[in-house]
C-alpha cells in the first residue's frame, strides 16, 4: 500500500518544502509515502489508477481530531487499496468530475492555509496518525 499525497504545483516556499521532505521522510518508516506534483486538474485527474482509494482535502470536508484521523486511515488502509490518494485542488478546488470519484473529503480546520502549508499540515497528520496507530510517543494522548 502506498500514500500519495496529489497535488497541483510546485511549493513555492522553500522552508514549506524542507517541511515537507521532513516528514515524507519520517512516513517511509512505515509505507511507501510520495507527492506528486501535476499542473492542472486534467493531469490530476488522468493521475487515478483503478484500485486508488481518492480522499480529497477541501475546507468543506469533514474535520477530525488526530485520533479519530488515525482511525479512519486505518479503515482506508484495512479496505485494500493499491494507493491511498489524498488530494489537494487549485485556487478554484475540484472539478466535478474528480470529486465524484472521491470516496471522502476531509478538512484540516475552519481556518484557511495556503495549499502550500495544507501540503506541510496534512504530511505531518499523516506522520502523527502513522505513530499513533504505532503507540509510539510522538502524540501525546
Amino acid at each position: 500500500m502506498e500514500i500519495v499525497m496529489l497535488v497541483i504545483g510546485k511549493t513555492g516556499d522553500d522552508l514549506i518544502q524542507q517541511g515537507m521532505d521532513t516528514y515524507l521522510s519520517r512516513l517511509q518508516r512505515y509505507l511507501k509515502t510520495s507527492m506528486k506534483v501535476v499542473s492542472s486538474r486534467d493531469a490530476q485527474l488522468k493521475y487515478l489508477k483503478p484500485g486508488d482509494t481518492l480522499v480529497l482535502l477541501d475546507e468543506k470536508g469533514a474535520l477530525h481530531d488526530s485520533v479519530k484521523l488515525a482511525g479512519q486511515m486505518q479503515k482506508w488502509m484495512n479496505a485494500g487499496p493499491k494507493r491511498l490518494v489524498f488530494a489537494v485542488g487549485d485556487a478554484y478546488g475540484f472539478s466535478p468530475e474528480f470529486r465524484a470519484m472521491a470516496a471522502a473529503t476531509l478538512g484540516l480546520s475552519p481556518l484557511t492555509f495556503t495549499h502550500d502549508m495544507v501540503r506541510l499540515i496534512f504530511l505531518e497528520q499523516c506522520y502523527r496518525c502513522m505513530t499513533i496507530l504505532h503507540n509510539e510517543p510522538y502524540h501525546h494522548r
